[in-house]
């Protein structure tokens, strides 16, 4: 039987800008150090904070959301906690791989624009190698064979081809799989901070 506080939460800094997920028992451990308030996001609590002592105190919790009980009490695992004292994002660099540019470019030839699966696509350097080209993100996109056999080891002008668009290193956002997906197990009050204009949350080049 899963363990409830195995349960993701989604951590804000504190400007309430979305910045990782963490387990229900990993954010309990920042409630008792006072390093984390819990955002209420239901009912008349919407977007209201309690620090632990407020929040073991509620007696309507949200319908469906797992309980602790203790030997005197019971209080609801927080879904949403926003961090008290850090308000910066964290920086990282997608990794550069075959699969990562792949994802980058979804799966679509960057010059005649059909989408094929992995096995039918190979990574192509825009400005060849021996013409000076580096293996970086943004000299390498995906390719389909026939395309791939038809600019060979030439300039996309010489060859004329044109890239759909130009390739670009990808900015990494928490929260969001490389596929620009939102993590597929969280609540849905979690959408109000990570699609907070009702779009979907893409990954940016």
């Amino acid at each position: 039987m899963p363990n409830s506080l195995d349960n993701q939460v989604l951590v804000l800094n504190r400007l309430w800008q979305p910045v990782n997920i963490c387990s229900a028992r990993r954010a309990l451990g920042l409630l008792c150090l006072d390093h984390a308030h819990v955002v209420g996001t239901f009912e008349d609590n919407l977007f209201s904070t309690h620090d632990l002592q407020s929040w073991m105190r509620l007696e309507d919790g949200p319908e469906g959301w797992p309980v602790v009980r203790t030997v005197s009490s019971k209080f609801w695992l927080p879904s949403i906690i926003v961090l008290t004292a850090f308000d910066r994002l964290p920086r990282k660099e997608v990794k550069f791989s075959r699969e990562n540019v792949l994802h980058r470019d979804g799966h679509v030839c960057q010059y005649c624009g059909e989408r094929f699966e992995s096995r039918d696509l190979n990574l192509d350097h825009v400005v060849p190698k021996d013409k000076g080209g580096m293996t970086t993100w943004e000299n390498i996109v995906c390719s389909c064979i026939r395309c791939n056999s038809k600019k060979g080891n030439k300039l996309p002008s010489e060859a004329k081809m044109a890239l759909l668009r130009k390739p670009v290193a990808p900015r990494w956002r928490p929260l969001v799989d490389f596929n620009g997906e939102v993590c597929k197990e969280h609540h849905e009050s979690w959408r109000l901070f990570l699609e907070p204009n009702s779009a979907s949350v893409t990954l940016s080049g």
